[in-house]
């Protein structure tokens, strides 16, 4: 099954990964640690309270006015 990864930057240092489909969020040192952790926790998510609509999210960019 193939899913979405969101991935940013966290203040503390490393990266949160976060899965829009089912809502889970993790976080790791390094982008492979916070896919591998994402992968393991939405796994757990899935066994629990399954994938009602798989429709890949719609990702995107927007942009707002930088304030003075």
């Amino acid at each position: 099954m193939q899913l979405t990864a969101v991935l940013m930057h966290a203040d503390e240092g490393g990266f949160i990964a976060l899965n829009p489909e089912t809502g889970t969020t993790t976080q790791g040192e390094t982008l492979d640690e916070a896919i591998h952790n994402l992968q393991e926790a939405t796994a757990l998510y899935l066994e629990e309270f399954g994938l009602t609509s798989h429709e890949a999210p719609l990702v995107t960019t927007f942009t707002i006015p930088a304030t003075a």
